[in-house]
């Protein structure tokens, strides 16, 4: 689906507004901001920060990092401009380069390796909010022994597609291209995932999945360092990135996986959810729901 053209992208942005206005910490106290996140094409990732907002009352409204207010979900903050003066909340870098932001607020960043780079900002949460999909989505019954959670520049892989074909009971290929609920459900249904995506990743930690991540070809823009930068929190101090090689059998695959610690994911959980209400407090005292919230998307440019 093409997503540069404007009336797609309001029409976009009104679905989410209206899936928004449902949620019950909306209508009983919510606010808007202004907010960036990639919204270039359909990736459950990226579409993490529009989706997990409204269940803390935020309904974030899309900008260009320019006129944005916070920055969200993704390996975004080479996106911003030198004096950005918002708030960061989980996002990370996607190369490991220095990246200064001395007027920025930051709530959350998505690992010790951003923050370091960044400038070690005081006060500041570790850990990628994807992890809070947990908390708003049940984890349904298990129906595949292994997920692959390959990024959107793999899913046609022949080799993957192989893997998923000759055992469709007990592999399942999970396209990451398409909304939160379908990707999550598919995810949260396997026993165990390999992914090339790092959400599925994310995803497989926050439901206690055990998991392992690969690299595979095209190699992905920024290469490892996303991974390196999400593993220093869940799992500093050792990785669960392994070879995929083409003869490689599923139960190889399946004996990768391993499952992160669930303190460590509970306490990254606990903090991020506490800069999720620092952000909802931030938002509140500028902005209030539903104000123009509905001509605000209107007018995005």
């Amino acid at each position: 689906m093409d997503y540069s053209q404007p009336a797609r992208r309001r029409a976009r942005a009104l679905r989410r507004l209206l899936g928004a206005s449902l949620q019950a910490p909306v209508w009983r106290g919510g606010t808007s901001i202004h907010g960036y996140w990639w919204d270039g094409h359909e990736n459950f990732g990226d579409a993490m920060t529009p989706w997990l907002l409204p269940r803390y009352g935020i309904v974030p409204v899309h900008r260009e990092p320019a006129r944005a207010r916070f920055v969200g979900v993704g390996s975004i903050l080479e996106f911003l401009p030198a004096d950005f003066d918002g708030v960061v909340w989980g996002s990370g870098l996607m190369h490991e380069a220095p990246r200064a932001l001395p007027a920025a607020t930051f709530l959350a960043v998505r690992g010790q390796l951003t923050r370091e780079l960044v400038g070690n900002p005081p006060g500041c949460a570790l850990g990628d909010p994807g992890l809070l999909v947990a908390r708003h989505r049940r984890r349904p019954a298990a129906r595949w022994e292994l997920g692959i959670a390959a990024h959107g520049h793999h899913r046609d892989d022949p080799h993957l597609r192989g893997l998923a074909a000759a055992q469709p009971g007990r592999v399942r290929l999970i396209d990451v291209n398409r909304s939160i609920p379908q990707v999550v459900d598919e995810i949260a249904a396997c026993s165990a995932i390999v992914a090339t995506s790092l959400h599925g990743l994310i995803t497989a930690d926050a439901f206690g999945i055990p998991a392992a991540w690969t690299v595979w070809e095209p190699a992905l823009p920024g290469g490892e360092f996303k991974f390196r930068d999400y593993e220093s929190v869940v799992s500093p101090g050792s990785s669960r990135r392994f070879a995929l090689g083409p003869d490689m059998r599923v139960d190889e695959m399946v004996r990768q996986a391993v499952q992160v610690s669930a303190t460590a994911v509970a306490d990254c959980v606990t903090s991020l959810e506490s800069a999720t209400h620092e952000l909802w407090s931030i938002a509140r005292s500028t902005a209030r729901f539903p104000t123009s919230t509905v001509r605000q998307v209107l007018d995005r440019g």
